[in-house]
């Protein structure tokens, strides 16, 4: 017993460095894409150390960076603790996995909730979407790490969904790279590479660097589009037992399509005048012609029994 409940302690305390690892190293790059390095940390100590609730003036220190750094490794352990001793009593009894999962889910909740309150120009200065990703990569790489050490956990509770969820993340990067790809060329044949990540960085994510603009689209991008791929894998595995799920898969990707549109009409319609609309619509299209090729090669069967439906009806 001794010897489990120290398993679980050392379990707790590595995965809990490895996600403030992950999110420090995160806000470096961001920060320094930012061209202000340290900025978060900074701004973060200032808050909990001086009681700073607006980033006008503060000035970022050894001191600030050091301590909240100190404070954010801590919380992360001891974080890590309570989730590695959640994960042990799930080995024994698995319906005790949905509090693990809305551990995680709580966890993130609280970070917001902690930045909102330093005040709404603290926030401002950390940028949200920043804080998101940031905790999501944390959050992925302790659960990485947690389940590499439960290699029959996963099994047990996902069984052949995990084949599905991999299938969407798969799909999902596919269809990124195609779109990161078409406005490649597009922005090169124009004389402008990045232009359009640029554009729609600066417009959807207010940020003002180009350097960050680019770094920080691309991410949210990418994240975005292997959201799509997983919700896709599922209504695909759906389609499996019940072929009229294939109507709801056409939908979902029309339904992408025209959300794509109208967040750039709300935010920031001046970014139609920029890029060409036919320009998108294409991306957008090869992308999702590039998912459902990838969805319908690992589901030959599911294909052959829709052609031959649409040829019986015929």
């Amino acid at each position: 017993m001794a010897a489990a409940r120290r398993s679980v302690l050392r379990e707790g305390v590595v995965a809990g460095l490895i996600g403030a690892v992950v999110v420090a190293v995160w806000f470096l790059f961001f920060d320094l894409a930012r061209g202000r390095p340290f900025l978060t940390p900074g701004l973060l100590g200032g808050a909990v150390f001086r009681g700073v609730s607006t980033p006008v003036g503060l000035e970022i220190t050894v001191a600030n960076v050091l301590g909240y750094t100190l404070i954010h490794g801590l919380a992360f352990i001891a974080f890590g603790v309570v989730a590695a001793s959640l994960l042990a009593l799930s080995e024994r009894e698995p319906t005790l996995f949905v509090a693990f999962v809305i551990l995680f889910a709580a966890f993130e909740v609280f970070v917001f909730g902690v930045v909102g309150a330093l005040g709404r120009s603290m926030l401002g200065a950390l940028v949200w979407w920043a804080i998101l990703i940031g905790n999501l990569l944390a959050s992925l790489a302790m659960l990485w790490y947690f389940f590499r050490a439960h290699r029959a956990l996963p099994r047990t509770l996902i069984g052949s969904w995990g084949g599905v969820l991999r299938e969407g993340v798969v799909a999902g990067l596919i269809g990124a790279a195609v779109v990161a790809v078409w406005f490649l060329a597009i922005d090169a044949i124009q004389g402008e590479p990045l232009r359009t990540p640029k554009l729609l960085g600066m417009a959807l994510l207010r940020q003002s660097a180009p350097t960050a603009a680019v770094l920080s689209y691309t991410v949210v991008h990418g994240l975005a589009f292997v959201v799509v791929g997983m919700l896709g894998s599922l209504l695909i595995a759906g389609a499996e037992r019940q072929p009229l799920f294939v109507f709801a898969l056409v939908i979902f990707f029309t339904a992408f399509e025209v959300f794509f549109f109208g967040a750039v009409v709300i935010l920031a319609k001046w970014v139609l005048d920029e890029l060409a609309g036919w320009a998108i619509f294409v991306g957008n299209l090869l992308s999702a012609a590039a998912m459902l090729g990838y969805f319908f090669k690992g589901h030959r069967t599911l294909a052959r029994r829709l052609t031959e439906a649409w040829v019986d009806e015929d």
